[in-house]
């Protein structure tokens, strides 16, 4: 063992000796660096792991993600302490539009649902009718009283590939993510080119192009039981690259190909062990979120969780 794995685990068995003195729990996107999904209690979508946190005892989160997956667990949590080991860790899609932004966009679009992407804030969350995931936002579209308009937020990308899949007219904010709109058809036919056999899964945060040659269109989650439960051996992966590593763990006998090795996203890379071990020292920074914002984006979460599946 070198000297750099000698330390990691070291921050590693002081972590998880912290969060028993803590009664916490480490949630961990997976997009987050291997050594930060490898002691944490749970990794996953932002959304499911705050839901699964909800339901624990601990007292103490502490949410290795952006600034948005924090402010969901506070949502979800009001009686636990959120912490986010780097504060300024965020989300250029979420930070595309403001609570403000939605407000004034509301007075011009009358009789519509406004359906907001859980890559959100708190404030746009709480201006909101209707959350969605990168999973469910068909669904959560089809729920819609026929008849009311639909205006999505914040990303265009999984707008344009809720309307094309749900028959409804959908309008939808300018937002996307960087890292999955850079993705182009030239690199997707290169790459599947040069992998011929392998199956081409594709995130609906990419731009409808590229959506267009995917083989299946799937959110993180959907990505890791696609590959688990298929009998194919290769596939090329179209999300952030970060997901390859717990792929990579459960299935250690397929072949696993980035569709651009360049879709990093460097927000999702900030946290370091050192900034964990900080957070639950000193129990900061924690993100708090105003009761009267917390209450409202509640509220457009449950509406999407009370939907029928």
């Amino acid at each position: 063992m070198n000297t750099h794995q000698t330390d990691r685990t070291a921050l590693q068995k002081k972590i998880r000796k912290l969060i028993d003195d803590r009664s916490g729990i480490i949630l961990a996107h997976n997009y987050q660096p291997p050594e930060i999904q490898d002691v944490a209690d749970l990794c996953g979508d932002s959304l499911e792991l705050s839901i699964k946190a909800s339901r624990t005892e601990a007292e103490v989160i502490v949410f290795c993600g952006v600034h948005f997956m924090a402010e969901t667990a506070a949502i979800l949590c009001p009686n636990k302490k959120v912490l986010l080991p780097v504060p300024d860790a965020g989300c250029p899609m979420a930070d595309m539009i403001t609570g403000q932004a939605l407000r004034d966009l509301r007075k011009t679009i009358a009789d519509t649902a406004v359906i907001s992407y859980v890559n959100t804030t708190a404030e746009v969350k709480a201006e909101s009718d209707l959350c969605c995931t990168s999973a469910n936002a068909i669904q959560v579209a089809g729920s819609v009283a026929p008849g009311t308009g639909i205006f999505m937020t914040p990303d265009r990308n999984l707008a344009q590939y809720t309307r094309k899949h749900c028959d409804r007219e959908i309008r939808y904010w300018n937002g996307y993510c960087p890292v999955h709109d850079a993705l182009t058809p030239g690199q997707v036919r290169k790459v599947r080119k040069e992998h011929p056999e392998a199956l081409f899964l594709a995130h609906p945060e990419c731009p409808p192009e590229v959506l267009e040659l995917a083989d299946k269109v799937r959110s993180t989650s959907g990505m890791l039981a696609e590959v688990s439960g298929s009998d194919h051996e290769e596939f090329i992966i179209g999300t952030e690259t970060g997901l390859l590593y717990p792929m990579a763990k459960a299935n250690p006998d397929k072949v696993l190909i980035p569709a651009d090795p360049g879709m990093v996203c460097g927000e999702m890379k900030k946290i370091r062990l050192e900034d964990v071990v900080r957070a639950l020292e000193t129990l900061q920074p924690e993100v708090n979120v105003p009761e009267e914002i917390r209450v409202k984006a509640k509220r457009a979460v449950d509406r999407m969780l009370d939907i029928p599946r």
